[in-house]
C-alpha cells in the first residue's frame, strides 16, 4: 500500500464518523424493534430508550477514549486482550464474529420480506442472494468507500424519519385528519415494572452498531476527535428516537403495535397519505442493508485481527490485491450464506431465539469494553462511576429478557455460545503458555547474543 493511499484512509473527519455511526446504527433494530418495545411496555418505552441512550454513551465514551489513547486495528478485541490477557481477546473476537454472522442472516431475511412488499411472487431466497452479493461487493470497496456510502445511507434514513416527524406533527396539530384523533396516553406503564424491564433490551438493540464505529475510528485524521464524534452521534440518535416514538404513541394506541410492521407504518395507518407505505418500506430496506454492510465490515476486520494475533488461522490475514484478505472474505461470505440458509429453513421461532441470543452476545462485548477501559485508562472517579453505571444498565437489560417468554430462550442460547467459546479457550490455554514460554526463551537468547 502506498503512502498516498494510507494518508487517504486516515483522513476521516469527526462529523463523518458521526454520520457513519448513524448509518451503522439506524436499521431494523429501531424500525421494527421499537414497535416490539412499545408493545412490550407501552408509552413508558420512552424511559427505557433514554436509559439505553445513556448506557450506549458510556460504552462509546470508553471505547473512544481507548482509541484516542492508542488506536488499534482490532479495537475492542485488542483492548480486551491488553486488559485481561489473550483469553479475553480470543473470546471477545469470536463472540463478536459468530453473533454478527448469525444476525446478518436475519437481516437479509427481513430485507427480503420488505422487498416482497413490491414483488410478492418472487421467492425470498432470490432477494436474500441479491442483497448478500451487493453487501459483499460493498465490502470490497474498502473502509474509505464504505464510510462515504454509510454517510449517504444515514442521510436517507434521517430524511425518512424527519418526514415521519413532520407528518406526525401536522396530524397532532390537526392539519391532517385521520380516523383517530391524537391523544395523550392515560396509562403510562400499563404492564408494570416487569414490562418496562423486559422492554429494555429492545431499546439497546436500536443502538447496536457502535462497536463497528469503534473499528472505523482508527481512520480518523485526529484520533482525539473520537469522543466528540460519539457524543454528536448519540445525541442525534436519541433525539430522533424519542421524537419519533413519542409522536407514534400520540397518533395511535400502544396496543396497536405488533412488532410485525414498522413503528412508522403502524402510526400513519390511520391517515390516507399516498405512497407513505412505499417510502417507509424503502427506508426499512436501506436501514437493514446499511447495518448489514457495517456488520460485514466488522466481522471481516475482527477476523483479520484474530488471524494476525494467531487466534485464527494466519491465512485469514494474508493480504492480496483486494481491499480485504481473500481468505477472510471467503470465510465471511461462507458464514453469510450459511446464515441465510438457516434463516430460511429453520422454524421462525427457533431462528428468532438464536438471533436474540446473538444480539445479547453483542451486549456482552459492550460489557467487556467498559471492563477494559476501567483497567487500561486508569480513569478518575467520574469516569469510573460512568463505566460502572454502564455495566449495571447492560446487566439490567440482559436480565430483563428472563421476564419475556418470547425472548427468554435467547438468553440461554447466548450463554450456550459463551460456554462453547469458553471450552475452546480452555483447550488453547496450554498452547498459549507454550508460545509465551518460547517467546521469552527466544528473547533471552537474543539478549545473550547482544
Amino acid at each position: 500500500m502506498t503512502n498516498a493511499n494510507k494518508s487517504e484512509q486516515k483522513n476521516m473527519k469527526w462529523w463523518q464518523l458521526s454520520l457513519f455511526g448513524v448509518g451503522c446504527t439506524i436499521g431494523t433494530g429501531f424500525f421494527l424493534g421499537s414497535s416490539i418495545a412499545i408493545r412490550t411496555t407501552g408509552p413508558s418505552v420512552l424511559f427505557v430508550f433514554i436509559l439505553a441512550a445513556i448506557g450506549t454513551y458510556f460504552v462509546f465514551d470508553a471505547l473512544s477514549k481507548m482509541t484516542a489513547k492508542k488506536p488499534e486495528k482490532g479495537a475492542f478485541r485488542t483492548y480486551a486482550k491488553q486488559a485481561y490477557g489473550r483469553w479475553a481477546g480470543f473470546s471477545i473476537g469470536w463472540i463478536y464474529w459468530s453473533s454478527e454472522v448469525l444476525i446478518m442472516g436475519s437481516q437479509l431475511t427481513a430485507l427480503s420480506i420488505f422487498t416482497k412488499f413490491w414483488f410478492p411472487d418472487v421467492p425470498l431466497w432470490i432477494f436474500a442472494a441479491i442483497y448478500a452479493v451487493l453487501g459483499l461487493g460493498v465490502l470490497l470497496i474498502g473502509s474509505n468507500g464504505l464510510s462515504r456510502l454509510e454517510n449517504i445511507f444515514a442521510l436517507i434514513k434521517i430524511a425518512a424519519i424527519l418526514m415521519f416527524i413532520v407528518i406526525a406533527l401536522l396530524a397532532v396539530f390537526g392539519v391532517i385528519d385521520g380516523t383517530r384523533d391524537p391523544q395523550m396516553p392515560t396509562d403510562y406503564v400499563p404492564k408494570g415494572i416487569l414490562g418496562l424491564w423486559s422492554a429494555f433490551i429492545f431499546a439497546y438493540y436500536a443502538f447496536g452498531g457502535i462497536e463497528v464505529m469503534g473499528l472505523m475510528a482508527t481512520e480518523l485524521k485526529d484520533k482525539n476527535d473520537a469522543p466528540k464524534a460519539g457524543k454528536v452521534m448519540i445525541f442525534l440518535l436519541t433525539t430522533i428516537y424519542l421524537l419519533s416514538i413519542g409522536l407514534a404513541v400520540l397518533l395511535v394506541s400502544w396496543k396497536v403495535f405488533t412488532g410485525e410492521e414498522s413503528t412508522f407504518v403502524v402510526a400513519l395507518d390511520n391517515y390516507n397519505i399516498p405512497i407513505v407505505a412505499d417510502i417507509f418500506n424503502g427506508a426499512l430496506i436501506i436501514g437493514g442493508f446499511s447495518t448489514m454492510v457495517a456488520a460485514l465490515f466488522g466481522v471481516t476486520s475482527i477476523l483479520v485481527s484474530l488471524a494476525e494475533d494467531g487466534d485464527a488461522p494466519r491465512l485469514f490475514a494474508k493480504k492480496g490485491k483486494l481491499k480485504v484478505p481473500l481468505p477472510a472474505f471467503i470465510l465471511t461470505a461462507t458464514g453469510l450464506v450459511a446464515s441465510i440458509v438457516l434463516s430460511l429453513l429453520m422454524p421462525d421461532s427457533i431462528y428468532e431465539f438464536i438471533t436474540t441470543g446473538a444480539g445479547l452476545m453483542l451486549l456482552y462485548n459492550w460489557l467487556f469494553i467498559l471492563l477494559s477501559a476501567n483497567r487500561l485508562l486508569n480513569p478518575g472517579m467520574v469516569d469510573r462511576m460512568k463505566y460502572y453505571a454502564g455495566m449495571a444498565l447492560i446487566l439490567l437489560a440482559v436480565s430483563g429478557t428472563l421476564f419475556n417468554k418470547e425472548i427468554r430462550p435467547g438468553f440461554f442460547i447466548s450463554l450456550g455460545f459463551v460456554v462453547i467459546i469458553g471450552i475452546f479457550v480452555l483447550m488453547k490455554r496450554s498452547s498459549w503458555k507454550k508460545e509465551d514460554t518460547t517467546g521469552v526463551a527466544t528473547l533471552f537468547e537474543k539478549l545473550q547474543k547482544t
